[in-house]
């Protein structure tokens, strides 16, 4: 199945989604198959998991600790534990946690699996990395089936993102966002710097007309922002 750019599958393709997303489906990925239960994220129709996970394993996991916040059916964390990773993976919506914790199963995954918003129920600790898919437009998401998409009408993901994200990570922690042209980028790196955090384009690959971009996030230093 090949990913499709966000815009085209959330609007063009939707009533079709819908129809075959409200059912469980499989999917698979290297060597892992993972459940999508409905009302949960499908990585298999979205760039933006694909280009996250490339980017991610061309990085070295192995004995690493790694977060997924917002992890929906688990896919990257589950293949970031099998390069080596130490993982724990959480998501506000309880179809996603119970999504993780049927593929934990099914996976005989040690992977950590945690209910929380955003960082909210995490245990203090930091992290060698942090990837996070997040969701793109501003609108309150009313739904578990919309909280992948919808950041909130003021962007509030964001402002709770980045103001929690730098007492988790330490000076070596690797925190990578994907992103596509579909966002207000701006908006985001605004919110970021209010919260002394830098967004900084690390990569950028085209999907069909769509761009979508990796960023790292940094911590700033005094003077910075």
């Amino acid at each position: 199945m090949k990913p499709i750019p966000g815009y085209f599958a959330h609007y063009l393709y939707r009533p079709w989604l819908t129809r075959y997303l409200s059912k469980e489906r499989s999917y698979r990925y290297e060597h892992i198959t993972v459940r999508v239960l409905p009302g949960v994220f499908h990585p298999g129709f979205f760039f933006s998991t694909h280009y996250l996970l490339q980017y991610l394993l061309k990085a070295d996991l192995l004995g690493h600790s790694l977060l997924e916040p917002g992890a929906g059916s688990g896919l990257i964390s589950f293949v970031a534990e099998q390069h080596g990773a130490a993982v724990t993976a959480s998501d506000l919506s309880m179809t996603a946690v119970q999504n993780l914790l049927l593929n934990k199963a099914l996976l005989h995954s040690q992977a950590e699996v945690i209910h929380s918003d955003l960082f909210d129920q995490l245990p203090a600790r930091r992290f060698d990395f942090i990837v996070i898919n997040p969701p793109y437009y501003p609108k309150a998401a009313t739904t578990d089936a919309a909280l992948p998409w919808y950041c909130g009408a003021d962007f509030e993901y964001y402002h709770k993102l980045f103001s929690a994200l730098p007492s988790f990570m330490h000076a070596g922690t690797k925190t990578w966002m994907v992103l596509s042209e579909e966002c207000n980028i701006g908006r985001i790196q605004q919110i970021a710097a209010e919260n002394k955090c830098r967004c900084s384009e690390v990569s950028r690959k085209k999907c069909w007309w769509e761009w979508n971009y990796i960023f790292e996030v940094t911590v700033a230093g005094d003077g910075d922002v």
